[in-house]
């Protein structure tokens, strides 16, 4: 059947097109050296395409399929450039400045997407930023429900008027293979912040591996089974608003009557913030009135509300009646002005009632500007609304609902970006992939422990590369909120993907910062992935991992732990830091560590028989156990009791 849809597409003669390269091939590009790299586009169906290199000038041809599409592939050279490469078919395209090198995937979240302007000492870094032999690829953003064929974005020559967006990490990665290797650099930058691994995974691979993406697969191949069907964001805040109206405590008890008793109401200083009336870590509707005493000349006048910003969103009503609402999120910061009509308003006692409606972070009411003021005088001082109302708190977010900020289907949807920013880059040759990712699976880091290998070995079957080399950051100190040891069990699922083949972990524990996600010290970062690379991909002899933690042996009181790559093994000044030990009640308690050669021995007076130790299991520890190559042991524990994030 293809081959008699090919021939009627021929004899139809229809209009020509001209030959396309996926976004990928472009002039400054870098090819992976000596291998069969795949070069690809579109053209009309049955188009014979010529694809021809300088660096030996021999010709691939091909035939472009019923759906136009074309691939050939190429024998490339050693290192070098630059050369050129020719695609001709009804036109022409010419690739200049081509060079054959050593091409990474650079991957991950915020902490991969980080550029290098955000990064540890911006401005050196960017001023010497002139390699000319580092080229980069940046794919635009962007998610889909089936995978995409190609993605939007070109090579740049790095220098100091084009680095500065691109990964830090990426780009202290590559500068570190160009000094010892001396061969052209290509880094492919495919990340989104705020992501998770299962956005990544394709949809066989979540199947088969990850049962519980089943239901939400079937939603996806449903809506492209039937487009539309999908309600927009418009419809999903509409849908949430009328939520709020139908089920609200405040919107069905009528708080914003006149009328309306407040007497078992608390009070509250306004402006002010949640945290100051006792609502610290609350999200959701907060009510809050206040009697305004009017003279009587001003019965009967059109007035303005001003009652200044509110976090986030609000619904205001005088006396009973509507004057105001701001129901669009992202406006915490905007000074709410509404108008009062005349009819609303009477000499004495007037009530004003604020629904404030915070979607997450800290919620506040005011500033020190609010005040109720004729219509017609903008430049009158009013009556200030600044001090005491009374406030009640209503629904929560969990009773409403999270604030929809997006469609159903978005960026962190399973297979979302393996669809729209890891397809297209399949079959490119490269080496292999450098990945930073994982503080959006926190929760469910039990869960990880089968999803990130799965998806390392999911682009590997993909790629059809064999085992190519996976080196990823584990993640670094920080004080998730809320955290009961989710963190520790992240970090610990990252390293049982070391049991794959050809993988590497980048160990942070020492370089990151307990009050930022985002540590700006991206340098260490991309050299201690490199030290893998150099090691294991190019077989460079490096010290490249810190001490892995192997076995225990129980010695009476104390615990005897034994590791890999602990030469030197070495706590500084100090003695080894962030040990707790556990008998068979399992109940930890802090340790005392000393270094013995190459192994550690941990004791605490409250364990008289342990059985366990862990190590730096807290989510913002900063320990300082080293080998003597200055690289840092990860945290781990000695014990398989289960995991607080089982289930998730």
């Amino acid at each position: 059947m293809k081959h008699l849809a090919l021939a009627l597409a021929l004899l139809a003669g229809t209009a020509s097109a001209d030959v396309k390269l996926a976004a990928l091939f472009g002039d400054h590009m870098v090819f992976q050296r000596e291998t069969r790299a795949p070069v690809w586009g579109w053209a009309d169906p049955g188009e014979s395409i010529t694809v021809r290199a300088s660096w030996d000038g021999k010709p691939s041809l091909t035939l472009a399929d019923e759906d136009g599409k074309w691939m050939v592939r190429l024998d490339t050279p050693e290192a070098g450039g630059p050369h050129t490469v020719t695609v001709s078919g009804k036109n022409e395209i010419v690739l200049n400045d081509v060079f054959s090198g050593e091409v990474w995937v650079c991957s991950g979240q915020s902490n991969m997407q980080w550029g290098v302007s955000q990064s540890k000492d911006p401005d050196a870094e960017i001023a010497a930023a002139t390699h000319p032999l580092i080229r980069f690829f940046n794919v635009q953003r962007t998610f889909a429900m089936e995978p995409q064929d190609d993605c939007t974005g070109e090579w740049s020559v790095c220098d100091p008027s084009t680095i500065a967006p691109f990964s830090a990490v990426g780009y202290y990665f590559g500068r570190e293979l160009l000094h010892e290797l001396e061969v052209p650099i290509g880094l492919i930058g495919s990340n989104w912040g705020g992501t998770v691994a299962e956005s990544w995974t394709s949809e066989p691979t979540l199947r088969r591996e990850l049962p519980e993406f089943a239901e939400t697969l079937d939603r996806i191949d449903e809506t492209v089974a039937s487009p539309g069907t999908e309600p927009s964001v418009a419809e999903l805040q509409a849908a949430w608003w009328q939520r709020h109206a139908d089920s609200e405590p405040g919107m069905t008890g009528g708080w914003m009557d006149a009328s309306f008793d407040d007497d078992t109401w608390s009070t509250a200083a306004i402006p002010g913030r949640w945290e100051d009336i006792e609502l610290k870590g609350f999200d959701g509707c907060v009510w809050y009135r206040r009697v305004v005493e009017l003279p009587n000349t001003w019965g009967g006048r059109d007035l303005a509300l001003e009652i200044g910003p509110v976090d986030d969103m609000d619904l205001t009503w005088f006396n009973g009646e509507l004057v105001g609402e701001t129901r669009r999120d992202g406006a915490w910061n905007t000074p709410r002005s509404y108008f009062v009509p005349a009819a609303a308003v009477k000499g004495g006692a007037n009530v004003i009632t604020v629904c404030a409606v915070d979607t997450g972070g800290v919620g506040q009411l005011g500033d020190d500007t609010m005040r109720l003021r004729p219509a017609d005088e903008p430049d009158a001082a009013g009556i200030a609304l600044a001090g005491d109302w009374k406030f009640h708190q209503g629904a929560s977010m969990g009773d409403l609902g999270g604030w929809p900020r997006r469609g159903w289907f978005h960026q962190n949807r399973p297979t979302a970006l393996s669809n729209g920013m890891i397809a297209p880059l399949v079959p490119f040759a490269i080496r292999g992939a450098i990945w930073y990712q994982g503080e959006s699976n926190v929760k469910r880091a039990a869960q990880y422990r089968r999803l990130f290998p799965a998806m390392i070995e999911d682009w590997r079957e993909r790629w059809g590369r064999g085992d190519f080399p996976f080196y990823f950051v584990q993640l670094a100190p920080f004080g998730y909120g809320g955290d009961t040891g989710e963190a520790a069990e992240l970090r610990e699922a990252q390293t049982k993907t070391l049991s794959l083949p050809s993988t590497g972990m980048a160990v942070t524990m020492d370089i990151g910062n307990p009050t930022d996600i985002h540590p700006r010290n991206k340098q260490d970062v991309g050299k201690r992935l490199a030290l893998w690379a150099l090691a294991k991909t190019y077989g460079k002899k490096v010290k490249y991992s810190g001490p892995l933690y192997r076995s225990m042996a129980v010695e009476g009181a104390a615990i005897r732990l034994t590791f890999d790559h602990a030469e030197g093994l070495t706590s500084g000044e100090a003695p080894p830091s962030h040990f707790t030990i556990a008998g068979a009640d399992q109940v930890f308690h802090a340790a005392s560590a000393r270094i013995d050669g190459e192994t550690v021995v941990v004791s605490s007076d409250a364990v008289a028989a342990p059985v366990a130790v862990r190590f730096a299991w807290g989510a913002a520890d900063e320990p300082n156990l080293k080998n003597g190559a200055g690289l840092p042991a990860p945290s781990f524990r000695t014990d398989h009791w289960p995991p607080v994030s089982a289930g998730r």
